[in-house]
């Protein structure tokens, strides 16, 4: 039986937008990176210190991009077998051979670069399946890592929002409850190292692109209400959306400057919270 070919669906142009943005805001984190290390006797330190802090929009930015865009694509589409087996045949081509070519490569590069790993091919062996196992064959790799374990999670996560109507409409709240579930979670028993290599990390910025995505018709209808046209309600929402995003802005960056020149420290929790709000 053939897949029915799925209706045209919109074309989103803004997000090509939002895609150059988020791969500015990646190259501005790693251009101010040296700075915020070995310039603070600079009297532009707080600057680069501003750039470097609220250029990290750029990672959740792209999980909630691609999120958005997966599920704006299938949510009309019933999960069937032909339907996951096309889906996951398109990752293992497009996203897990790259992974594991470009993981090669750097993870040899490194050997080269003088690497402390023994030259025995059944330790490198090892060495190097650990590593692609977590992300970790070279420093950049940890988001596509990520992106993984949200491809396997997504026919799943897809599968519930069909047979649960309602729940789409609460995928921010569940977000944000799983993932600061595992985040305190961690804090005091986990305790697993390299935290943000692993999806629940970020998934309430991916659950806020499964809302974009599930609701872009009526979000866009509110997006583009002229002034006249808003409520009261409306208005103020709009408000506090801005409000929130500006103090937790001015918090993250006003912390990070204090840890960085003074060696301050807040709870974890504090800079995870800025953060999260910040970059949602």
């Amino acid at each position: 039986m053939k897949l029915m070919k799925p209706k045209t669906k919109e074309k989103i142009p803004e997000l090509q937008l939002v895609r150059a943005m988020a791969i500015l805001a990646v190259l501005m984190v790693h251009a101010t990176s040296y700075a915020t290390v070995q310039l603070t006797n600079s009297s532009l330190y707080v600057v680069y210190n501003a750039l470097n802090v609220l250029m990290k929009y750029g990672t959740p930015v792209f999980i909630a991009l691609s999120s958005m865009v997966q599920f704006y694509n299938y949510k009309d589409r019933p999960m069937g077998r032909q339907l996951l087996s096309r889906f996951y045949k398109q990752r293992l081509l497009y996203i897990l051979l790259p992974y594991l070519m470009f993981s090669l490569f750097y993870y040899f590069l490194s050997l080269t670069a003088g690497s402390s790993e023994p030259w025995n091919i059944a330790t490198l062996a090892k060495s190097f399946a650990l590593k692609l196992a977590t992300g970790k064959a070279y420093t950049h790799l940890y988001y596509i890592f990520i992106m993984m374990q949200f491809y396997l999670a997504f026919p799943f996560v897809l599968w519930l929002f069909q047979r649960c109507r309602q729940l789409p409409q609460w995928s921010i709240v569940l977000g944000l409850l799983v993932q600061w579930s595992f985040v305190i979670g961690n804090k005091f028993l986990f305790q697993v190292q390299n935290k943000g290599s692993w999806a629940l990390s970020y998934i309430a910025c991916y659950m806020l692109g499964a809302a974009l995505g599930y609701y872009y018709p009526q979000l866009k209808t509110w997006f583009l209400m002229r002034k006249g046209e808003r409520s009261v309600a409306g208005v103020l929402t709009w408000i506090l959306i801005w409000a929130l995003w500006l103090i937790s802005a001015t918090m993250h960056v006003y912390m990070w400057y204090e840890n960085r020149m003074y060696g301050i420290s807040y709870n974890s929790l504090v800079f995870e919270l800025m953060y999260n709000m910040y970059s949602l």
